[in-house]
């Protein structure tokens, strides 16, 4: 099926073409909108042949043309859909060695996504054009592990056979964590063969077969075990042989976020790849970004360069509402690697050489007279284990008598005092406190019930229930019932009932629940759509609904969050999509959060605070791992970046270590 935006044009006449492009830049100025619609409505190849035809009916160079007609971002992206694509290639990597300095990002994306032929191709054409040699010129221009990576793409020698050896396959992975997390140092050459020669297919078995035994992803190895241009260049075959759309989703997205646009990384993107995968591309983007490439362009550009890249995206997808198949293998492939049990790890352990009284004393000793010390409060807090805390407000109590946390609360103010006296709770006690602020007074919190209830377990529910009758003796389903109604109060107090099943997936029952959840027939009510969701995404295992969500796109090619998101709204669509992507990797869940609590002007602290606490002892680890794999950064340099003070410290302290 053909997945580009841009076709061969319906009853096309080169001749024709030549001379309205030819009218179009006679005379004073140039006619810029006629040469748009033109040129991005005509294939690589017409636009060959139109070359030529204008060539041979006025005995001038179109290209040459264009460049004077045109100025600037429009010009770079006119002339570039009128070159075949391997010369469109050679002339990027050509820029990107020239001169002083070299565009590496740009080498980068070129060869690790490019296909056997197509690097074949450009070999071919960069000779033609420049009479060199690629491979020399890429050889005197980079150096190192980098330099022979790239020599290896080069060769356009990847491995194509479909039928794969799940021996090689287990070996493959077996070296790849041999050569990295299990040497001292890396074997970089084993790293280059493997992920160099092997085929997609073969290496996307590998990768899932690293994930078992290594306990994480590939990429958070490579993040680990190399650095500089060749780390980035391996992510980036790593993520095409995964997904070749879902990879240039990500440069377009990171081309346009922020302050400027990145506008030779968008223009090259936007042309190489209308005529292959752009139908993939924005399907992935909007399914990852929650917005359209469409209007992400709109927003970002301007004047005649905006409308000919939407011309050449094709469509705007938050209008559509489609959903297809590469989207949906992308999100399947999300959901197989969820089903992988991964170590859950916190970054707080318990103190090997505790001792209860002593910390006693100097907590006492830092409260005591004028000024308080914050720093030895943050270094015994921050270094011990819940558990331990525990023990040090009885020896606290017992040696002086007093209450340890009146007396925090006395000495300490601000972030600082909600962050120490939040981790001197138990977790239950922690998390009844939170529930109970969100619901008192004028106003409901309705973000943090989700995030508390939809990510709980049995044990941690019934814990939670036990310390809020204690505290407020009052029921939580009671105060749960009473401030929030409909749908919304109906999750909530089956999610505080403690009852999920708990036990393994059961395939015939799990087919049967996704049907239920892709019904959508004209005759079901708002009323059963919601109760049906209820009623499987409350009650099940974690492992029986990721069978579900597998079972569902299968079924639909639909991921099932994408579905809840176009069939309900309000605080009931943030509940069940809280739940969804609880159910396929929590760590990432609490990322995200925890990345939105920072971002932009202003910090949200609370939910910063509440989620350090939460989850120090947890999974905070793995959510470290999965903040930098999904936003290029780690947790550890933006809180450094975005708190400051004493808070700051702590905060660092429970984060554990910069990634």
């Amino acid at each position: 099926v053909y997945r580009g935006s841009v076709k061969d044009f319906q009853g096309f006449d080169a001749n024709q073409d030549a001379e309205a492009l030819y009218n179009a830049m006679k005379g004073f100025g140039s006619d810029k909108e006629a040469i748009l619609d033109l040129i991005t409505s005509r294939s690589n190849k017409q636009r060959v042949e139109i070359c030529q035809a204008y060539k041979s009916l006025y005995g001038k160079d179109l290209i040459a043309d264009l460049k004077y007609e045109l100025t600037g971002k429009f010009e770079r992206l006119i002339v570039s859909l009128m070159r075949p694509p391997a010369y469109s290639d050679a002339k990027e990597i050509k820029d990107a060695i020239s001169g002083v300095g070299t565009d590496e990002k740009c080498l980068i994306e070129i060869l690790a996504s490019r296909t056997n032929q197509e690097i074949h191709d450009l070999v071919a054409a960069y000779k033609d054009a420049y009479e060199r040699d690629l491979e020399a010129d890429i050889v005197g221009d980079t150096s190192g592990h980098f330099k022979k990576m790239l020599v290896v793409l080069l060769q356009g020698a990847r491995e194509e056979d479909d039928v794969v050896s799940e021996d090689l396959v287990e070996q493959d992975a077996k070296d790849l964590l041999e050569a990295g997390e299990l040497k001292w140092g890396t074997d970089e050459a084993q790293f280059i063969y493997i992920l160099g020669r092997r085929s997609r297919q073969h290496l996307r078995l590998v990768f899932d077969e690293y994930l078992k035994i290594a306990g994480k992803p590939i990429e958070r190895s490579i993040r680990g075990e190399l650095s500089g241009d060749f780390e980035k260049l391996m992510l980036a075959v790593v993520k095409c042989i995964r997904s070749t759309a879902e990879y240039f989703a990500e440069r377009l997205y990171k081309a346009m976020k922020g302050l400027g646009t990145r506008d030779n990384t968008l223009i090259r993107i936007m042309v190489s790849r209308s005529e292959i995968d752009m139908l993939d591309i924005r399907e992935v983007f909007r399914t990852k970004y929650e917005k359209s490439l469409y209007n992400m362009i709109k927003e970002d550009t301007s004047g005649e360069y905006k409308k000919a890249l939407l011309k050449l995206c094709g469509g705007d997808d938050d209008a559509a509402g489609e959903f297809f198949p590469e989207a949906a293998q992308v999100a399947y492939r999300m959901w197989e690697l969820s089903a992988v049990k991964v170590e859950l790890r916190g970054t707080v352990q318990p103190a090997g050489d505790f001792n209860d009284d002593g910390d006693a004393q100097v907590l006492r000793k830092a409260m005591k007279g004028l000024g308080t010390d914050e720093g030895a409060i943050i270094e015994v807090v921050t270094k011990r284990s819940n558990a331990q805390r525990q023990q040090i407000l009885k020896a606290y109590k017992a040696h002086y008598g007093r209450d340890l946390m009146a007396d925090l609360k006395s000495e300490l103010s601000g972030s600082l005092a909600k962050l120490i006296l939040g981790l001197m709770l138990t977790p239950a006690q922690y998390d009844a406190k939170q529930l109970r602020k969100a619901v008192e007074g004028a106003g409901t919190d309705e973000s943090v019930l989700i995030e508390i209830m939809a990510t709980r377990n049995n044990q941690e529910i019934r814990a939670i229930n036990e310390a809020y009758q204690e505290a407020y003796h009052k029921s939580l389903e009671d105060d749960l019932s009473s401030d929030t109604s409909g749908h919304f109060k109906r999750i909530l107090v089956s999610l505080a009932l403690g009852n999920r099943d708990e036990g393994p997936e059961n395939l015939t029952q799990a087919h049967e629940d996704a049907k239920k959840l892709a019904d959508v027939s004209s005759n079901d009510s708002s009323d059963s759509l919601e109760t049906r969701f209820l009623s499987i995404l409350c009650t099940r295992s974690y492992p029986h609904l990721r069978r579900v969500f597998q079972e569902f796109i299968k079924m639909t090619n639909h991921d099932v969050e994408h579905a809840i998101k176009k069939r309900m709204s309000g605080d009931v669509r943030d509940a069940f999509v809280a739940i969804v992507r609880s159910v396929k990797n929590k760590p990432a869940f609490f990322a995200d959060k925890l990345y939105k609590s920072m971002k932009g002007a202003g910090t949200d602290e609370r939910t910063l605070t509440r989620i350090m606490i939460s989850r120090s002892e947890i999974d905070l680890f793995n959510i470290r791992g999965e903040f930098i794999d999904l936003f290029d950064k780690s947790l550890h340099h933006m809180i450094e970046k975005d708190t400051s003070g004493d808070y700051r410290k702590a905060l660092l302290a429970l984060c554990g270590g910069e990634d």
